[in-house]
Formats: C-alpha cells, sequence, structure tokens
C-alpha cells in the first residue's frame, strides 16, 4: 500500500479552492435483450422483439447512439441479427448480455440444470454457477457464434455480476474492453452487491470483480460501469431491515424514478450541474423483458432530455466500448471520482457526496441541518470471493467490501447508524447543526466541502482525497467538537480492537485496520460505539494503508 504523502501537497486549504474545468458527463443507453420471459406467458418472443424495434425507433428519432446487448439464445434469432446489424457503425455497438440460457450450456456440451430455457437464478443464468473449466467453454461458444454472424468479436460483455475469472478470460483471449455491472443493492432479485465502488467505473482486482484493485498488476484492465442511474439520495437507504432492498434509479419503468419526469430532469441537472472529480457517469436503458407498454413513458421523457443535454454539450452520448476506450487511455488504475448533489427534488432538503477511490468509499448525507456519514468501505485487491474459484450452489449471491460505517446494515428505520459530528457546549453534548455545504473540485482529484455551521460562527471543512480524508473546523471560537459512531442495538459489527491511533477489524475473516494520522479513537460512555476526536483542530485518516 502507498505510503505517507505530504499532507501539504494532498490537501487544498481552506481558502482558495481552486476548481478544474468541467469534468465529462457521460451516458450510455444500453438495451439488454433475452429471446423469451417464462416469468409470464403474455411476454411472448414477439412483444420482446417489438420492444427493442421501438427502442431502436426512439433512439434513431432523437439521434442517439447506444449498446444493445444480447443474451446467446437472442443472438441466435435472425430477427434480432437483421435488427441491429442494419444500425448505424458508429453511434451504435453491439455486445454481449451475460446472462446464461439453456441452448449455450448444450451448445458448449454441457447438460442444463435450469427450471426454464432461461433460468435467473444465480447458480444456472450467471457465470457464477459454473466451474472456471466450463465457464471458458460458455464464452468460447459465445465469442465463436457472436463472430459467425457478426463478422467481430464483442467490444463489451454486461451483466448483473460477472465473476473474475471469467472477464479475465474474455480479456486476455478476445481482447474485450469494457464491463457493466448492478448498482449497489441488497438482496434484490436474489443479489447482493454491497460496499462498492458506487458509480462511474473501476478496475476490478483479479481475484474478485466487485472488488477495486489498488495496483496495476493485481487488476484486470477492463473498466466495470456501474448500471441502472442509482437515485444518489435516497436509493441507499431504502429498504432498511427489510431483506430486499427497493429500487429507484433511471429505469424508465419505475414509477418513481426513470418514469417519472421531475425526478428524471432532477437527477440529469444534479449529474450534469454538480461538481464531479474527475467524471461523472450514468446509465440509460431497460432490458427489454420489462416490455415497451412499461417502459414507453420513461423512454419519451428521457430520451429528448439526453438529446437536448448532448446538444448543449453538457454530456456526451457514448458506447460502453467508447467509454471504455477513454477510460482505459485516460486512466492507468481506478481513479478517485465523485457525485454530488446541492439541491435534492422539490419539497426535500436533503444533499448528499459520493467519493469513490481504488482504496475506499464515503457518502455523507445532510438532512435536518445535520451532517451523517452513512458509509465508509475499504477497498482490499486481496480480498478473494469464493465464486472466482468454484460454482455457487445456492440461488443467491452476496458480494461485499469491508466495512468501517455501514448506515444501511447496521441500521433500523428509526434508528439510523452513522458517524455525527457533534460538540459540547455549555457542558452539554449537542449535534453540530448548519447550512448548506458547497461542493468544490481541486487539481489532485480530491473533492473539497465547506459546510457553513450555524451552532457556533464557523465551517467544517472536509477534503476527500484518492488515499486520505481530512476534515478541519474553522471557527473563532474554540469548540470542543467530535464524530461518535451510532449502531442500531445488535448490529454485527467489524471492530476487534479500538485504540487511540487505529481501528482493527475483521470481516469475513480478512482483518484490516483505519488508521488516524491526526486524531485519535476512543470509547465514549454515552453508548456510542465509538469516537473520533480532532488532534490540533484537525482529523487526517489514511485510507490506503490498512493492513
Amino acid at each position: 500500500m502507498t505510503g505517507l504523502l505530504c499532507l501539504g501537497s494532498l490537501f487544498a486549504s481552506a481558502q482558495g479552492v481552486k476548481t478544474l474545468q468541467s469534468a465529462p458527463k457521460i451516458v450510455n443507453i444500453v438495451n439488454f435483450i433475452r429471446l423469451l420471459e417464462p416469468r409470464d406467458e403474455k411476454i411472448t418472443e414477439d412483444v420482446l422483439y417489438q420492444t427493442v424495434v421501438k427502442q431502436v425507433e426512439i433512439m434513431k428519432k432523437y439521434h442517439l447512439g447506444g449498446t444493445f446487448l444480447l443474451q446467446y439464445d437472442a443472438l441466435m434469432d435472425r430477427r434480432y441479427q437483421t435488427l441491429l446489424a442494419g444500425l448505424p457503425k458508429g453511434s451504435f455497438e453491439i455486445g454481449a448480455w451475460w446472462e446464461i440460457p439453456q441452448p449455450l450450456v448444450e451448445n458448449a456440451g454441457m447438460k442444463w440444470r435450469g427450471r426454464y430455457p432461461w433460468d435467473w437464478r444465480a447458480n444456472i443464468g450467471f457465470s457464477t454457477g459454473y466451474t472456471p473449466a466450463e465457464r471458458e467453454k460458455i464464452i468460447d461458444v459465445y465469442f465463436r457464434d457472436f463472430k459467425k454472424i457478426f463478422g467481430y468479436y464483442p467490444k463489451s460483455v454486461a451483466s448483473w455480476f460477472i465473476d473474475a475469472y471469467s472477464l479475465n478470460y474474455m480479456y486476455k483471449k478476445y481482447h474485450i474492453i469494457a464491463s457493466a455491472n448492478c448498482k449497489d443493492q441488497y438482496g434484490t432479485d436474489g443479489y447482493t452487491l454491497w460496499g462498492g465502488y458506487w458509480n462511474q467505473a473501476y478496475y476490478p482486482s483479479k481475484i474478485n470483480s466487485y472488488m477495486p484493485a489498488q495496483h496495476a498488476d493485481q487488476q484486470i484492465p477492463v473498466p466495470i460501469f456501474r448500471m441502472l442511474g442509482s437515485d444518489p439520495v435516497r436509493q441507499y437507504d431504502t429498504g432498511i431491515s427489510s431483506s430486499r432492498q427497493g429500487v429507484i434509479t433511471l429505469e424508465p419503468v419505475y414509477n418513481f424514478g426513470g418514469g417519472d419526469a421531475g425526478w428524471v430532469n432532477w437527477f440529469f441537472k444534479a449529474l450534469t450541474d454538480d461538481n464531479s472529480v474527475n467524471f461523472n457517469y450514468t446509465q440509460a436503458g431497460q432490458e427489454n423483458s420489462f416490455t415497451w407498454d412499461a417502459m414507453k413513458k420513461g423512454f419519451e421523457i428521457q430520451m429528448p432530455l439526453i438529446a437536448k443535454l448532448r446538444n448543449e454539450h453538457k454530456v456526451k452520448v457514448e458506447t460502453m466500448e467508447q467509454s471504455g476506450t477513454w477510460f482505459k487511455k485516460k486512466f492507468p488504475v481506478t481513479p478517485p471520482t465523485s457525485f454530488t448533489v446541492s439541491k435534492d427534488i422539490e419539497g426535500s432538503d436533503l444533499k448528499t457526496a459520493w467519493y469513490n477511490s481504488r482504496f475506499y468509499r464515503i457518502n455523507i448525507l445532510w438532512e435536518h441541518n445535520n451532517l451523517r456519514i452513512r458509509d465508509i468501505h475499504l477497498f482490499d485487491e486481496k480480498f478473494p470471493s469464493v465464486y472466482e474459484t468454484q460454482p455457487v450452489t445456492s440461488n443467491e449471491c452476496v458480494f461485499f467490501t469491508l466495512p468501517i460505517v455501514d448506515g444501511y446494515i447496521w441500521s433500523k428505520p428509526n434508528d439510523l447508524a452513522g458517524l455525527r459530528v457533534k460538540a459540547l457546549i455549555d457542558g452539554k453534548e449537542v449535534l453540530l447543526e448548519g447550512g448548506d455545504p458547497k461542493f468544490s473540485k481541486t487539481q489532485n482529484g480530491t473533492l473539497h466541502i465547506s459546510w457553513p455551521l450555524s451552532t457556533i460562527k464557523g465551517s467544517l471543512e472536509i477534503d476527500l482525497a484518492e488515499s486520505r480524508i481530512k476534515m478541519n473546523l474553522l471557527s473563532k471560537t474554540k469548540i470542543d467538537w467530535y464524530f461518535d459512531l451510532h449502531a442500531t442495538t445488535g448490529a454485527k459489527l467489524p471492530f476487534e480492537n479500538i485504540g487511540a491511533s487505529a481501528l482493527t477489524c475483521k470481516f469475513e475473516d480478512t482483518n484490516y485496520t483505519l488508521k488516524a494520522l491526526k486524531g485519535n479513537f476512543s470509547q465514549p460512555d454515552n453508548g456510542s460505539v465509538l469516537r473520533l476526536k480532532p488532534q490540533m483542530n484537525t482529523i487526517v485518516l489514511n485510507l490506503a494503508d490498512i493492513k
């Protein structure tokens, strides 16, 4: 891991923060295609095909290119071959949707174990359900037949989740350029992906495709873009205490989300207008299984808006291959990125900042004039996924990173976990309150946040940098301030030892630490899990050296 860097070069001072030219805002329109839908007899093969026809029509109407990803059974269907082969090559891309249907398994010389010709269970319909040797056979058959039909190998391959073994094999043998996986979610449709690189894209570890790698020699050099356009404010807390998280995304089928004009306009305004580090990204589009009738309204809201933003040079509309090529040329390792929201939807005063790097992710939420750090997860390229070497036998899969703060799993609906900033004023412990945070980015990939306080005259200055977090309270009033971590009763926490300069943690048999370069940890007597106090009014955390 990287050692100590000069703090003076890492963090911008609270005054005079220099902002860069606007980072690119990239939109991929990705529609993936299944041949059949066994869950609903009304959704026939023709209904699914006509859905794709309509998607093509509306994208052409607004001169929008995009990526169509074919499941193997749809790849082998002449209607889709003809429709997609006729698309303009410069603006449309044809790639692979990596769910595993019966014809692909049988053409690879194996017995089909599914209940239907396409079975969505994790141990049947996804690469995680097969041995590494079987994965190679399946990949070879798909890529062979794709090339027979279109004359080249696919450059983009996406799925709700693809294991690292398969991704590395596709990269080394067939030279794929880009991939994508599902947004972070808890239990939705039998898949949990929790604590990862929240948005934009990352290079995965060779032994865990959900885990960002920290070093170039340990990464698969294929950027994985995060799908679906997750609501940066509300998605995280949706469904606390339930086994299945709800969905608030850009997907056009959802009444609150991609099918609602107010939400869509708010989401794209945050994407394009708020400051972001290096670049911001979202993925539009929809799987054809939802049918055109369900997605028509959302498409008719989104496509003209995306075209308008493109014409105003506020977004770049690209294929996944184009975005992957750009990413690989620009970033030798996973870059720091951010997604901030300075103004929420009408009627809400919530604000948020997501920051990701190859070392960690953090989310800060401002609610009711208070600040809550509701999420910090650390990344470790040596943290293996069991699915890389052996097939999953259950119908669900789970993927985690290393938690320091988890405001979802450690919460109950009326008892939300997180780090809250407090102070002792006149002998009483109070939550610090303030106004609207200001977000700016600096020349070294740091997101700077200035939060004006109302409890006292002053501000809390936060610098989120690639490997460090720095927090400094600026005020002429001397104040005893600190962060307390709260978790609901019964939450399973990773903390093995709370030392003055480091937290020693363990999660799924992996040991890791969070070190304070400035500030100290302790266990307070007010019921909080731990306390983080500043030294000389400053807190600096090292999130890169975790061993």
